[in-house]
């Protein structure tokens, strides 16, 4: 089984308020250099970025720059209509998938739509609705234009407790044959020991304990089966006050590596890294911490760690 991996290479994100500005600009040409040597050797190589409905605006600036030298992307269509109404919604996914095909390894429908916070598409009326349409939609495109290979999915953040979310039952009421055909993956967002305190010698159990239930028990909820491919498609660790940069290059060793060792067991193809640099290296807060750069762009020790494993698992968790 092919296993790849990515990264979201912007500096902006967005918190559980809003959206956090990178204390500098990004730097094209650095993140260029950084994606090459991350990359290294590997056929592919996904660059995450995101595009917002109504206004088209993108995350990073001009993504297909970074689509080139066996990298495509993982592009997210956002559904930021406030009033939740779908009318252009489906004509900006075809037109999407028509004009940028051909660099796109996955098109994501719509982002972390059972998340009601600010950011995320789950705080949005009608998200449900334009999920599953936009996902049928962008498979037909995809199909018209010949991109046998595009993948369409949706993602989602792990669920604890049928009582906390019902997404998963209105996905399931809502999601009819056309959308259990069109779809090809799901993805997973999940940061453990981010948010949430994990002690060092349970966080391997901890990433299994939220893929194995997300693939268990909140998928079924909706209808969609054990073969549907799982992709994590956000995941990192903060550094940051009293958050050690050695201590961010053992967790993303492994979660990785435990990531891909259950590859196999609950049909995960891939993994992306959020993110690449640091919003803010002096900042304040968590969220000013996930990169594996600084916000100058120097390396820390989970760079190289990163960078190794792409080396070693990228042809997949077993290969020698």
């Amino acid at each position: 089984m092919t296993f790849t991996f990515g990264i979201y290479p912007g500096g902006l994100l967005g918190d559980d308020t809003g959206l956090i500005e990178p204390v500098r600009p990004d730097d094209p040409a650095r993140i260029a250099a950084a994606l090459r040597e991350l990359q290294g050797d590997a056929p592919e190589l996904i660059v995450r970025a995101y595009r917002l409905f109504p206004d088209g605006a993108h995350t990073p600036e001009r993504p297909e720059q970074y689509a080139v030298e066996g990298r495509k992307l993982d592009l997210v269509l956002q559904f930021r209509e406030r009033s939740g109404e779908l009318a252009g919604w489906l004509d900006f996914v075809r037109r999407t998938v028509r004009a940028e095909g051909g660099r796109l390894a996955c098109v994501q429908i719509c982002e972390e739509p059972n998340l009601d916070l600010p950011p995320v598409d789950g705080s949005i009326p009608n998200v449900c609705r334009a999920l599953v349409e936009g996902v049928i939609a962008a498979k037909e495109e995809a199909l018209t234009c010949g991109y046998d290979r595009l993948a369409v999915g949706f993602n989602a953040v792990p669920s604890f407790g049928a009582a906390a979310d019902t997404f998963w039952d209105e996905l399931g009421e809502l999601g009819d044959e056309r959308f259990h055909r069109a779809l090809d993956y799901v993805g997973v967002d999940f940061f453990p020991d981010a948010f949430w305190p994990v002690p060092a010698d349970q966080l391997a159990g901890a990433v299994r304990a939220v893929l194995t239930g997300f693939r268990d028990d909140a998928l079924p909820r909706a209808g969609i089966g054990p073969t549907v491919p799982l992709r994590i498609c956000e995941n990192g660790w903060p550094t940051g006050p009293g958050r050690s940069e050695e201590r961010q290059a053992e967790v993303v060793e492994e979660v990785v590596r435990t990531v891909a060792g259950l590859a196999a067991e609950l049909t995960v193809t891939g993994y992306t890294f959020f993110a690449l640099r640091d919003a803010d290296s002096a900042g304040p807060g968590l969220f000013h911490h996930f990169g594996l750069l600084r916000d100058d762009y120097t390396r820390k020790p989970a760079f190289d760690v990163y960078r190794e494993l792409v080396a070693e698992l990228t042809a997949g968790p077993d290969a020698p």
